[in-house]
């Protein structure tokens, strides 16, 4: 920067251009400002996308116009931080717009001190910009309030300046901040994207799918006995025995199982879901249904006069599967009705209902399947560069240095910009910030 103003300065000996600076009127527009230029007709190339630009010009703002002997060569008008409107004239008289980004560099800066007064007066005193302090101040707003601090507190910060020609642009960017304060220290670190974080680490959630075990519980009606009767209206004739005078032989022998006396024809229901393993004749029983239920229980329905079903078929509780009749070694229509429990045979009447198809009971089922949730967790992670700024602010309060920027004296020590000498033939771009 100072090299450029001395080559301006020497150019000033054999050019008459000046640069002045100065501030944007209120209420001025900027077709009024090509107006008391005598440069309407430059209103015609000035697209209506950049009109909307040229509209931003704030009231206060410093302007630059580069002059000769009262004719502006280039004129360098700031709209926001970033860019600004540059007219430049040519060797034919006539003017060119352009928007520009603006050269700026970027001031890093620390500060510490005791409080001794005035926080603000303190901010003042450090680095005679006072417009630090309301920054600050407004990023511990909630949090800590400066009123409150005492004498022999400490105050550290780091921030960011834009400077153009030596003057602060823009608003301060304040990275980090560390007040000792009635001896609890207040840390706030700002992200370069102005995350504001109190602390060096944050929290953060993360969401994943997991699989976990789900129990639910159906509900659902069964009957009480195990096993239903297998004709509507039963009527026993003869009972489960190891020893039975047998009616056709005369002789004592086992009957396993239970005869049914029936009408001809009666419907012969099955005594529980299950599949049927034999349909067909079968010697001394005559025609025989045998159904396997599952848990090693198989019923048997003998001297049928007609079977109803087919092997290898699914049958329901209750389905009619054949018919009352007096088949095979019989003394007449009636049902010898047997059940087989892993092969040995048992007392049907132990395990059916004694009338017709049974009461029934509400039995609860719990089911567990694995099912995908989506669990959420915090955790604390490391905030980039927050321990390392922590540290440094922790040094400078130790070593209490107030070697920093000082604004009002920077401005001191350069050049009045109104009294700047600049070449006349360099127009062409911003060689002043």
């Amino acid at each position: 920067m100072r090299i450029v103003l001395g080559w301006a300065f020497l150019f000033s000996l054999v050019f008459p251009a000046r640069v002045y600076e100065l501030n944007w009127p209120a209420g001025r527009t900027f077709p009024q400002y090509l107006t008391d230029h005598n440069q309407t007709q430059l209103l015609r190339t000035i697209t209506a996308e950049d009109m909307q630009y040229v509209t931003e010009i704030e009231a206060g703002e410093r302007y630059y116009e580069l002059r000769d002997n009262g004719v502006v060569l280039q004129a360098l008008i700031p709209i926001g931080e970033e860019m600004q409107i540059q007219l430049r004239r040519e060797r034919t008289g006539e003017y060119r717009f352009d928007i520009v980004p603006i050269v700026f560099r970027e001031v890093k800066d620390a500060v510490s001190f005791p409080i001794l007064d005035s926080y603000h007066k303190q901010i003042d005193r450090h680095t005679h910009y006072p417009r630090l302090s309301y920054v600050l101040a407004q990023l511990y707003k909630g949090d800590l309030s400066f009123r409150t601090l005492q004498p022999d507190d400490h105050v550290a910060f780091a921030y960011a300046q834009k400077e153009r020609l030596g003057r602060p642009l823009g608003t301060p960017r304040i990275k980090a901040a560390l007040i000792d304060t009635h001896g609890k220290e207040h840390f706030v670190f700002v992200t370069p994207k102005g995350e504001v974080y109190r602390g060096v680490d944050k929290t953060v959630t993360i969401t994943r799918n997991e699989k976990r075990p789900f129990t639910y519980t159906t509900v659902r009606k069964v009957p009480s006995a195990r096993f239903r009767m297998p004709l509507d209206h039963p009527r026993i004739t003869s009972r489960f025995t190891y020893r039975r005078w047998h009616p056709i032989l005369h002789k004592y022998r086992p009957h396993f199982g239970v005869d049914f006396g029936a009408k001809r024809g009666t419907p012969l229901r099955a005594v529980n879901d299950g599949r049927v393993v034999y349909a067909g004749w079968m010697r001394g029983y005559g025609k025989v249904v045998k159904i396997d239920h599952g848990g090693g229980f198989v019923s048997l329905y003998a001297h049928q006069s007609k079977i109803l079903v087919k092997l290898k078929q699914h049958v329901k509780r209750g389905q009619v599967i054949g018919k009352v009749g007096s088949t095979g070694r019989s003394t007449g229509p009636h049902l010898h009705f047997g059940l087989y429990h892993h092969g040995k045979p048992v007392d049907p009447l132990h395990y059916i209902a004694r009338k017709g198809i049974g009461k029934t009971r509400s039995v609860v089922v719990k089911h567990t399947v694995m099912k995908t949730y989506p669990v959420t967790r915090k955790r604390a992670v490391r905030i980039r560069g927050a321990r390392a700024m922590k540290k440094r602010l922790h040094t400078l309060i130790r070593q209490e240095t107030t070697d920093n920027e000082q604004w009002s004296e920077r401005n001191r020590t350069m050049i009045p910009i109104n009294e700047i000498p600049v070449d006349g033939e360099t127009q062409q771009g911003d060689h002043h910030g």
